[in-house]
């Protein structure tokens, strides 16, 4: 057994110099420190891949999801985006302090908030639903989102990349929703093409090309993907 066998290195708040209390005495690091609960703020958050002004969008934070920071450096934060596991930097000016309890998410795409956001409310919004209470078919969410803007980074129901719309859907539905198609590509299992129907997942991925991050889509019907 090896590490990765059940801690996901690309999820791990692990650098050689520091790392997450909770991986004390598995992975090597200099320190190790507890994370502090930060949510969105704003109605998206873009999480960085460093945190140099410039650096590449790697994903995004929506209003209401936590996020675990374990350093700062300037005005971002470093730490792990608690929904889908994304490590990467956030502006401090996009978060607030602490992890609110979501009793409702927003059903709708078309409410002030993006699809899949998390808010505390005491009801009486037909556009939000209460936790627990999810659509049926992630197909039917995905074509809610048909002509939004494509982004590369992007998660949500203003704007996404193929992988965000999987995932997405996925969450809409209550269902686990990896933010990366190598990681939706490890969700259920394979099929022959012949036999793919509704709702399956379709995944690419180029193990000769590291620098690819794979695209995913969603079986319309049995001739038709939809993806983003």
């Amino acid at each position: 057994m090896i590490l990765s066998d059940f801690i996901n290195p690309r999820s791990a708040l692990a650098r050689p110099d520091l790392a997450e209390q909770v991986l004390d005495g598995l992975v090597p690091a200099a320190a190790y420190r507890a994370t502090k609960a930060w949510h969105g703020a704003n109605a998206v958050c873009d999480v960085f891949a460093a945190a140099q002004t410039g650096a590449q969008r790697i994903s995004q934070l929506l209003a209401g999801e936590a996020f675990d920071a374990l350093d700062a450096s300037g005005d971002r934060l470093w730490g792990r985006c608690r929904r889908d596991g994304v490590v990467g930097w956030v502006a401090k000016a996009d978060l607030a302090s602490g992890a609110p309890l979501a009793t409702h998410w927003v059903a709708s795409v078309d409410a002030d908030l993006p699809l899949n956001a998390l808010v505390v409310s005491d009801g009486g919004d037909e556009r939000l639903a209460p936790i627990g209470a999810f659509e049926r078919d992630p197909v039917a969410v995905a074509e809610c989102l048909l002509g939004r803007p494509h982004a590369l980074g992007a998660r949500s129901s203003l704007s996404t990349d193929c992988s965000g719309l999987v995932q997405q859907a996925l969450l809409a539905c209550g269902l686990p929703g990896p933010r990366r198609a190598l990681d939706q590509a490890e969700l259920g299992h394979a099929v022959p093409r012949a036999e793919a129907r509704r709702g399956d997942l379709v995944i690419w991925l180029s193990p000769q090309d590291p620098r690819w991050t794979g695209h995913s889509g969603l079986m319309l019907d049995p001739d038709t993907v939809l993806h983003a």
